[in-house]
C-alpha cells in the first residue's frame, strides 16, 4: 500500500513537473509529451555565425633593441621588426540582416586581416571590420550578401534575474552550432580584466575555447548577451562562463556603426575604493561605499561641475557606485557629451551635480591613473614641441607626486614620452590608446638630451 501511494505521488510530482517545464519554455512537447528546446533553437541557430580569421601580429624583441646604444653596435638584420601569421575561430550573431551587421567580441578579430563568416546552412562570406572596442571587448563586422541571412531580436538585458534560463550557441572547439543550456548564475560581475569596462551576466551554460562572440539567449529567443570568457584552470568549461550584457553591446555597436570607434565620456577625476576604514577616518557611516576622489583635472567635466577632491562618489544618474572600478565602468559606458547626475557625501552631507562627459581629445591634461595603475601619481599634458629644445611631438610629464607608483618605477617631472611599446605616442589621448589593456608599458623617454626606457608594470 505504501509503495502503492510512494509510485502514485513520484507519478503526480512527475506530471507538475512536465506541466511546469512546459509552461516555462516556449517549446513544443515531443511525440512522448516531453518539453524541448529543439524549436527555440531551430528559430535562433540561423542567426548565430563561426568566424575564422587570418592576421599577421608583430614579434616581440629585446625592449634593450631600442636604445640608440645597442643600435649603435647590434644593429644588423636582427633589428627588423619580424611578423608572424595567426589564425584565430569564434562566433558572432547577426543582429541586423539588411546591412549585413554581426555582433562579435573583440579579441575574436583583433589583428585579422581577413574574416571568413560560415552561416548555419554552410555559406561561407567575407567580412570586413566596422568597428571594434577593447574597453567592452564588443566588435561589429559586416557581410554583403542580401539573400536569406536571418538576424536575432535584442533582448532587455536590464530584465534579468538570478534563475532564469539561457541557451548559448557558438563554436566551440570549432563544433559550429553547439547549443548548451544552463541558467544565469550571477550579475553584475567585474575583475576580470584591469582596463575592461565589465558587468557581466556569470552563467553556467557550458561556454568553451570558440564561444567566443557567440549568443546567449533567453527562452523567448532574444539576444540577451555575447559569450566573453571563462574562468578555468584546464581551458574547458567547469560552469563559470560570461557575457557581455546585450544592452551595452547595442550601446557601443551603435556608436561603432555610427564613428567606427567608441566615444566614450570622461569625468576627469583620479579616484579610489572609498571603504570602512576610510569611512571611520572621514567621520563618514561606515555603511557607505562609493569612489573617493582623490584629484579633479583642470577643465574636466568633474571641475565644471563643482566636484572638489575628498567628495565621496555615491551614485551617477540613480545607479548605486560600489567602488571606483564601479564608476569607471558607470561613466565608461556613457558618450562623450552626455549629462549625468552625480552624487556625493561632502563633509558628511549629501551634495548632488549636474556634469557633462567630455572626451580624452577635449582636454590637455589628464590623471595618470585614468590610463594605467603603474602610472599613479603622474599627470601628464599633450607636448607640441614647438619653440622647445626637444622638437618631437609628445606626452610630458607635468606633475610627479613623491612615493607615488610612477615615480617608484623611475617616472620624472619634464619627461617627454614619445613611445609606448614602440608605438609613436604624440598627444594624452594616444598615450591612453596604446596603454589600453596592457599588463607591462615601455615607455620610450626623452629626458633632457639622452633617451632611455622605462618598464611600467
Amino acid at each position: 500500500m505504501t509503495s502503492a501511494i510512494n509510485r502514485a505521488t513520484a507519478v503526480i510530482i512527475g506530471m507538475l513537473f512536465i506541466q511546469a517545464a512546459t509552461a516555462a519554455l516556449p517549446a513544443k512537447l515531443d511525440d512522448k509529451g516531453f518539453p524541448s528546446l529543439a524549436p527555440l533553437v531551430r528559430s535562433a541557430s540561423p542567426a548565430v555565425v563561426s568566424i575564422a580569421t587570418k592576421g599577421t601580429v608583430q614579434t616581440p624583441r629585446n625592449p634593450l633593441m631600442d636604445d640608440p646604444f645597442f643600435r649603435r653596435f647590434f644593429g644588423g638584420p636582427q633589428m627588423r621588426q619580424r611578423q608572424r601569421q595567426v589564425r584565430s575561430a569564434g562566433s558572432g550573431v547577426i543582429v541586423d540582416a539588411k546591412n549585413g551587421y554581426i555582433l562579435t567580441n573583440h579579441h575574436v578579430i583583433d589583428h585579422a586581416d581577413e574574416i571568413e563568416v560560415l552561416l548555419a546552412d554552410k555559406r561561407v562570406l567575407q567580412a570586413t571590420i566596422v568597428g571594434s572596442d577593447p574597453g567592452t571587448d564588443i566588435a561589429v563586422i559586416q557581410v554583403k550578401d542580401e539573400n536569406n541571412l536571418v538576424q536575432m531580436p535584442l533582448g532587455d538585458s536590464n530584465e534579468l534575474e538570478v534563475g532564469d534560463f539561457v541557451v548559448a550557441i557558438g563554436n566551440p572547439f570549432g563544433l559550429s552550432h553547439t547549443v548548451t543550456s544552463g541558467i544565469i548564475s550571477a550579475l553584475g560581475r567585474v575583475g576580470l580584466s584591469r582596463d575592461g569596462y565589465e558587468d557581466f551576466i556569470q552563467t553556467d551554460a557550458s561556454i568553451n575555447p570558440g564561444n567566443s562572440g557567440g549568443a546567449l539567449i533567453n527562452l523567448k529567443g532574444e539576444l540577451i548577451g555575447i559569450n566573453s570568457a571563462i574562468f578555468s584552470g584546464s581551458g574547458g568549461n567547469i560552469g563559470i562562463g560570461f557575457a557581455i550584457p546585450v544592452n551595452i553591446a547595442k550601446s557601443i555597436m551603435a556608436q561603432l556603426i555610427e564613428f567606427g570607434e567608441v566615444h566614450r565620456g570622461l569625468l576627469g577625476v583620479s579616484i579610489s575604493d572609498f571603504n570602512a576604514e576610510t569611512a571611520e577616518a572621514f567621520g563618514i557611516d561606515a555603511n557607505v561605499s562609493g569612489a573617493l576622489v582623490q584629484e579633479v583635472v583642470s577643465d574636466s567635466a568633474a571641475e565644471m561641475a563643482g566636484i572638489a577632491v575628498g567628495d565621496v562618489i555615491v551614485s551617477i544618474d540613480g545607479e548605486s557606485v560600489t567602488s571606483a572600478s564601479d564608476l569607471r565602468t558607470t561613466v565608461g559606458l556613457r558618450r562623450s557629451g552626455d549629462t549625468v547626475k552625480i552624487k556625493v557625501i561632502r563633509d558628511g552631507k549629501e551634495k548632488s551635480f549636474t556634469a557633462t562627459l567630455t572626451e580624452l581629445s577635449d582636454l590637455t591634461q589628464v590623471a595618470a591613473a585614468e590610463i594605467h595603475p603603474g602610472l599613479a601619481g603622474a599627470e601628464f599634458q599633450t607636448y607640441d614641441g614647438k619653440g622647445q629644445a626637444f622638437s618631437d611631438a609628445g606626452v610630458i610629464v607635468i606633475v610627479i607626486e613623491p612615493g607615488s607608483p610612477a615615480a617608484q618605477r623611475g617616472l620624472r617631472a619634464d619627461d617627454i614620452i614619445v613611445t609606448v611599446n614602440r608605438e609613436r605616442v604624440e598627444s594624452v589621448k594616444e598615450l591612453k590608446g596604446a596603454a589600453e589593456n596592457q599588463n607591462l608599458l615601455i615607455l620610450g623617454i626623452r629626458r633632457d638630451d639622452r633617451d632611455l626606457l622605462l618598464q611600467i608594470r
